[in-house]
Formats: C-alpha cells, structure tokens, sequence
C-alpha cells in the first residue's frame, strides 16, 4: 500500500476538520430552530427569529438548510433518532428491570433537557403528522414492534408482569413527555416558576418507580 502523501494527509485533516465544524453548526442551528417552533409554531416561525435565536446571519441557516420547511424536518427527523436511540438497551439479553429502567430514565433526561424538542413533536403529531407520518408508520412501528416482541417474551417466560409490550411504550411516552409538553401545568400545580432540579429527580424517581412496579419489578 503507497503511503500517503503530506498533502493529501493535510487534505484529510482539513476534510475532517470542516465535517466537525459542520456538524457542530448544524447542532447549533437545529437547538434554535427547536426553541423558535416550539415557542412560535411551523407556521409562526421564520428563518430570520432561527438565525436570531442561533446568533448566526439568516445566510448561514440556508446554506444548511435551504428553507423553513428542510429545517423543521430536521428538527423532528432529529428529535425521533434520538428517542428511538435509547431503545438499543431492550434485547433479548438484556435483564428486564434493568432495561426498561434505563430506557424510562433515558426518555425522563431527555424530557428534561430538551423540553422544545418534545413541544415541536407533539405540536407536529396534534395537527395530524403530515410531516413525520411516514417515518411513524415505518421506521418508529418497525422498532417498537420489535422492542415489543422482546418485551412480550419476557412475559411469556414469567420474567415480568404481564403487560401489553406495545402500549407499554406509549404510556412511559405518556409519562415522561408530560414533564416537557405540559411542564407550564406542572408548574402551577406545584407552585413553582420552573421545574427545579429536586423537581425532576423527584418526577424521574416515581415515574420509574410507579412503571417498574407496574411491570412487576
């Protein structure tokens, strides 16, 4: 195999270097396109507030994305991987309790962390889903019915309680996304401004401990 040369060695840093740059414009941009159409709505939301909220000329968003339409599936398309990322922990190998535990406190921190993200998703689903209909009856379907097989061996086994896998799914969505889309009544039931940190360890620790023992553990 011919060595690389010293040209095209700096040739490749700089390729990985502007992809780094790239990738982290991109998250940038996509944490304030997510504040912007969560507080505004698709419809409300200009490329001009994104570029405002990101700190960045309008020109720049467009280079990355070239309309208000290509960034909001972005957003979603985003927000979806990264719910569906931490399903990897229930498989057949897994222990059960300890799975499903990890997959509820990792819906809970990202509920917390990036509350918008979980507003534009819901705002997307209450007016029909005609952006993400079709990754939500693909990609989404495809995995949580496999999750749900696995889940649904488990009770076959005796190895938890047994509970309907697939709408197992939907009530910790249920359960840890209220913390984010309706965190305004939360916070007036509770009385405070915003959810503190004690607030969320707090609702972190019973929803686990309230769906842990729903599913027999």
């Amino acid at each position: 195999m011919t060595p690389l040369s010293s040209q095209q060695l700096t040739t490749a840093a700089d390729d990985a270097t502007k992809g780094q740059i790239r990738q982290a414009n991109e998250a940038h941009i996509l944490a304030a396109a997510e504040r912007v159409f969560a507080g505004a709505g698709f419809g409300g939301a200009t490329m001009a507030a994104i570029a405002e909220q990101a700190g960045l000329p309008k020109a720049n968003l467009h280079y990355y994305f070239g309309s208000k339409q290509d960034l909001y599936r972005a957003v979603l398309a985003q927000t979806l991987q990264d719910w569906l990322e931490p399903t990897h922990v229930i498989h057949a190998a897994a222990d059960p309790k300890t799975a499903i535990e990890a997959y509820i406190r990792a819906k809970m921190a990202l509920a917390i962390a990036r509350p918008d993200a979980s507003r534009v998703f819901a705002n997307e689903l209450l007016h029909g889903a005609p952006v993400v209909k079709t990754l939500l009856a693909t990609d989404l379907r495809e995995l949580m019915l496999a999750k749900a097989e696995v889940i649904a061996e488990w009770v076959r086994t005796g190895r938890m309680a047994p509970v309907d896998p697939v709408h197992l799914f939907f009530t910790i969505w249920a359960a840890t996304q209220t913390y984010a889309d309706f965190e305004v009544q939360v916070c007036a039931v509770l009385g405070h401004a915003e959810l503190t940190p004690d607030d969320q360890t707090q609702a972190t620790e019973h929803v686990v401990s309230l769906l842990l023992r729903g599913c027999g553990f």
